[in-house]
């Protein structure tokens, strides 16, 4: 379990993050949703331990944690971007982090995760010759590797395609029940974070506008910026996800 307990970050005299108190169950898919500037990121990297919060705490499993490196948390992040290494294959990408891990990993182990993510093919191809797919799969195989205590996803599909993006979220859904992996997502796109998420923090102007279920997002948005901001950007598909929840509007 993590806990987010009354977060707030300022630069200077700039108030990024308000006030941000949740708990995150083991196990849990959470969207931090947004737009642009409103603090999303921020709170990522205060989670990773890349930024340090101003005031508040934060717990995993109890312990208080506010305090603690990045590299003692023992979190992980799959950048937007992907951040492979091009001069490396893909599978010196994968193991590339356990060389300066102390407790290392069987070559049996490695390989349930490329077989879990269907990279065998892969394997020796450079990262130029991997499609956008391909890629974001063996980004996920090199966090996963390193047996992450918490997957936090920086918009893992915004450079991705149709077919191609719902196969990711599948393996992201897929991840976080099979290996009880507790996954923060990062993502600006309403309709991802309902189809993907147990659960969606949404995030106005630095403050919690709503944390809830897509099913309670969906029909008992809190305020008027969440019903515009959710339901105004999705009025084009809004049948496939009302059709998902069970509600119908016209």
């Amino acid at each position: 379990m993590l806990e987010l307990q009354h977060i707030k970050k300022t630069f200077g005299d700039k108030v990024v993050l308000q006030d941000i108190d949740i708990t995150i169950q083991s196990g849990e898919i959470v969207s931090l949703l947004g737009p642009s500037g409103c603090g999303k990121t921020t709170l990522l990297n205060i989670i990773l331990g890349l930024v340090q919060q101003s005031e508040g705490r934060l717990l995993y499993e109890g312990q208080d944690i506010s305090q603690q490196s990045m590299q003692l948390r023992g979190f992980n992040i799959v950048f937007q971007d992907f951040a492979l290494f091009p001069h490396l294959n893909a599978y010196d990408n994968i193991v590339y982090g356990l060389k300066n891990k102390k407790q290392q990993m069987s070559k049996q182990q490695i390989q349930e995760y490329i077989d879990f993510l269907e990279l065998q093919p892969h394997l020796t191809k450079k990262i130029h010759e991997l499609s956008g797919g391909q890629k974001q799969r063996v980004a996920i195989a090199r966090t996963l590797v390193m047996q992450p205590k918490v997957l936090l996803l920086d918009e893992p599909l915004s450079a991705l395609d149709g077919v191609i993006k719902e196969s990711i979220k599948e393996r992201i859904q897929q991840i976080a029940q099979q290996f009880n992996l507790t996954t923060i997502i990062v993502t600006h796109d309403p309709e991802e974070a309902l189809t993907l998420s147990d659960k969606v923090l949404i995030i106005n102007d630095g403050s919690v506008a709503q944390f809830g279920t897509p099913r309670e997002i969906i029909q008992q948005p809190k305020n008027a910026f969440v019903e515009q901001f959710i339901l105004k950007q999705l009025y084009i598909k809004r049948h496939n996800i009302y059709q998902l929840f069970g509600e119908q509007h016209d």
